[in-house]
């Protein structure tokens, strides 16, 4: 007879039967670990959540300071109903984790999102991904095409700097729209803040406190609020939501030049339906080279893909020899995470006009 698998799909999310627990349930369940606190990995709702230490600031800030959570190191185990379950970093954004699962002789690894780097790619927000051997690996296929081929990210700050420096120059504000929680961050990390003032949108305050409190460092930066030299702003980095785009809280700006910093931006096709003046590509998921980096060092003979390009991949690693297979899931990072700031944009925007 076939054993078992350690984790299934079930309507409520991926689930481990001899544990019985889900990693990363879009419904509410009894017990979940949580991969990382992107909207559409960590929901509202359920009894106990089991994430890594790293990540405790961001999850209680965006599910609720009073949520019934239980922390791991990195690499801590923790054995619950005969399953041997670690935390390993998956370099996605702070506390980030891959699951390892260990029952009956057999090793799951499920990496939730990860980023691979490469030269150049030194990220100080968060802990790099660390391969974890396994027998079986579930890998996300965000940016699963070979089209998707990512750049060391100095070049893409390099970018960045020049065009808000050539913008400062000529007194014009640079609006850069990135995702509230991991993409703001990440961007903030690796600015030249000497260049001018730093602003943030209300939505990414939280956020920045608990990577600050977790001991990232970010430059200072400026809420709309505490500006009362108007004229800084001509020189200013704006960093936003992309939910701000075209609306009353970006024209408080006035001719800014507006830019996108994501993954997505490596099709120019992407950035003309956005309607923006630059698009940088800077990414938290690993691109096609690094999802194949990533799969190899797992050493694993079966692969199982999830959210994104999942029949390509699977088309691929079986013309590696591997076995492979996709779970269905209602993993969306540009939804979920596109959603969340938009309703603290709105927020953010009744706030100013209050003033």
């Amino acid at each position: 007879m076939d054993t078992p698998d350690l984790i299934i799909e079930r309507p409520e999310g991926l689930y481990c039967p001899p544990g019985d627990f889900y990693i990363d349930p879009w419904r509410p369940v009894d017990r979940a670990v949580i991969t990382h606190a992107h909207g559409d990995h960590a929901r509202v709702g359920s009894g106990h959540y089991l994430a890594s230490a790293a990540s405790e600031g961001v999850l209680r800030t965006r599910l609720g300071a009073d949520i019934g959570l239980q922390t791991l190191r990195y690499g801590e185990t923790v054995t619950h109903h005969g399953v041997k379950l670690s935390l390993h970093p998956a370099g996605h954004v702070l506390g980030s984790a891959q699951v390892r699962l260990e029952h009956g002789g057999r090793v799951w690894v499920a990496s939730g999102d990860y980023f691979v780097s490469g030269p150049g790619d030194l990220n100080t927000t968060c802990d790099p991904f660390e391969p974890v051997r396994c027998d079986c690996f579930i890998t996300e296929s965000t940016f699963g095409l070979p089209v998707y081929r990512w750049c060391p990210q100095r070049e893409v700050f390099d970018d960045i700097d020049a065009w808000w420096r050539a913008n400062a120059e000529v007194g014009r504000a640079s609006l850069l729209m990135g995702y509230a929680f991991g993409k703001a961050q990440r961007i903030l990390a690796g600015v030249d803040a000497s260049i001018g003032p730093i602003v943030v949108h209300g939505a990414m305050l939280s956020l920045n406190r608990a990577y600050r409190a977790a001991g990232v460092p970010l430059p200072p930066t400026l809420h709309l609020s505490e500006i009362t030299d108007k004229s800084l702003l001509k020189r200013a980095l704006v960093v936003a939501p992309p939910s701000v785009h075209g609306g009353a809280w970006a024209r408080r700006f006035g001719d800014a030049s507006d830019a996108f910093a994501s993954g997505w931006m490596q099709l120019r096709g992407a950035r003309r339906r956005r309607g923006i003046d630059r698009g940088f590509v800077l990414s938290d998921h690993a691109d096609w080279p690094g999802l194949q980096r990533a799969i190899a060092a797992t050493g694993a003979a079966r692969v199982i893909v999830t959210h994104g390009y999942e029949a390509v991949m699977v088309r691929w690693l079986q013309e590696q020899g591997l076995q492979a297979g996709a779970f269905r899931t209602e993993y969306d990072d540009e939804r979920h995470d596109a959603q969340e700031p938009a309703d603290a944009a709105l927020a953010d925007e009744a706030e100013e006009g209050a003033q």
